[in-house]
């Protein structure tokens, strides 16, 4: 089973950012409060040292031309990253940023994978369980 937190609508390209996109979105358009932003900046850190990041392993695996829609999904048994994102939904919530999360024991082709993720171009969005935050 694999777990992906993204925008419920799509951005203006089409696609569904991530939560850690839509929240490093807000950062750049420096719409957060102070306290948000520590938690962010710790936390972005956190996360940086608690996984890989997959385009280090394969430059291309987010390329748009190459792998069109391509995105992170976590795997279920990655307790240990998926318990610290309820901070980052609180902060989106506050923003008014919609969210989603979803479910899939197939999300697509797998691009990348390692224990705690996998990075696909998705099958269909049928192929997965939404629930809207």
């Amino acid at each position: 089973m694999f777990v992906r937190y993204q925008a419920a609508q799509a951005n203006a390209n089409g696609n569904f950012p991530g939560v850690f996109g839509l929240v490093n979105g807000l950062r750049r358009r420096g719409e957060l409060t102070e306290e948000q932003e520590e938690f962010v900046r710790v936390n972005n850190a956190w996360y940086n040292a608690a996984y890989t990041d997959p385009s280090t392993v394969d430059p291309t695996v987010y390329d748009r031309e190459v792998n069109p829609g391509a995105r992170a999904w976590f795997k279920a048994e990655a307790t240990h990253l998926v318990e610290r994102l309820p901070g980052y939904l609180a902060l989106l919530d506050a923003h008014g940023v919609r969210w989603e999360r979803l479910t899939s024991d197939d999300p697509g082709r797998i691009l990348y994978e390692d224990e705690d993720q996998v990075v696909v171009v998705p099958h269909s969005a049928a192929a997965f369980d939404c629930q809207l935050a």
